[in-house]
């Protein structure tokens, strides 16, 4: 009788737990807050197409938007735990991921923002800058290396063939561009269109030389590559705890989907959305670069492939870029699967 009476025990705990797992699962929505954190670029657009239209309602009671602006702050935030999505670029994710910070890459919504803007609109390729001063922000990251392996695939030897004036910051190349100090730079959109415009605008069309979105290095990656005119450059991290909150996640992943494509779609609204947020801005920029980049999105998992062969690439020419490895295959979050 003790025997049965423990056997029935059991199964009723059994019973009572899997219900309870099953009430919390339907009531884990919405959080009570959720803290998320991007740059001013266009990775963050959906971001503030949702907070501009409420779109995170249905996921949480309160949403705090922190806007990052240099590398040593992005760390610092996915580091002490006090964020739970992050936009930044996918090279920064491995390299935090490797380095053991708790997260994970949700996807990647940014596959073509790289340029070259130029005083001369004759330049096509990268050939085209030889014997030519190029300002680059960020040197020996992403956008540094990218230049200099496809420098490097067209038989050039960036450190001889160019004059490399690396600079702190975009805006900081910007600067240089629109006083006249160098006729050419590498920048990422929205930071190209900005320059663009403000070039053309008074008083700095007075005196600011006359500029050209010039190479398109995602064209340029898949002439010398051979490969898709596009390169897994920026998304969404989960940070946390919140990995194992399955339907967060996937919730999180739809609504940010759908926003990005909206912007996509509404590129002069999502503009005067994201200038609401970031007086740095133009909505009028944001529209350009919104119209010239690569229109492509995809889950981390199911870009894998294409993460791993760029990432890679960044890992042979600048090991510290991403971490000195390549991430394991938890790196790569699935929205669409229990296992996280």
């Amino acid at each position: 009788m003790t025997k049965i009476m423990t056997s029935i025990g059991l199964g009723l705990f059994a019973i009572f737990s899997l219900l309870s797992t099953a009430y919390a699962a339907q009531d884990s929505l919405p959080v009570k807050k959720l803290v998320i954190a991007g740059p001013p670029a266009g990775v963050s657009n959906g971001l503030f197409h949702l907070l501009a239209s409420d779109g995170f309602a249905e996921i949480a009671e309160e949403v705090e938007f922190i806007l990052w602006s240099n590398p040593d702050q992005l760390r610092a935030l996915a580091l002490n735990g006090k964020v739970d999505f992050i936009a930044m670029p996918t090279n920064v994710a491995a390299n935090l991921y490797n380095r053991g910070a708790p997260l994970a890459l949700l996807n990647v919504s940014q596959w073509g923002v790289l340029w070259m803007i130029s005083r001369d609109p004759n330049m096509k390729t990268l050939a085209d800058f030889k014997g030519q001063e190029i300002a680059i922000p960020f040197r020996a990251d992403m956008p540094d290396i990218v230049f200099t392996h496809l420098a490097e695939r067209q038989g050039l030897i960036p450190s001889k063939d160019f004059q490399l004036n690396y600079t702190a910051t975009p805006m900081d190349a910007m600067q240089l561009l629109i006083m006249r100090r160098v006729d050419h730079a590498l920048l990422a959109e929205p930071a190209l269109s900005m320059a663009l415009r403000k070039t053309k605008s008074f008083p700095l069309s007075v005196i600011a030389p006359e500029l050209h979105r010039s190479v398109d290095l995602q064209h340029e990656w898949a002439r010398v590559m051979g490969t898709e005119a596009r390169i897994p450059q920026a998304g969404i991290a989960v940070v946390g705890d919140q990995r194992k909150n399955i339907e967060l996640v996937t919730r999180f992943e739809t609504a940010y989907a759908k926003a990005t494509q909206w912007c996509q779609d509404n590129q002069q609204q999502c503009g005067e959305e994201v200038a609401a947020q970031v007086p740095m801005l133009s909505a009028e920029a944001v529209s350009d670069a919104l119209a010239a980049q690569v229109n492509h999105y995809a889950t981390a998992f199911d870009a894998q492939q294409e993460l791993q062969d760029f990432l890679q690439i960044l890992l042979d020419k600048q090991p510290a870029s991403v971490g000195g490895k390549l991430p394991d295959i938890n790196f790569y979050a699935n929205p669409n699967s229990q296992a996280q």
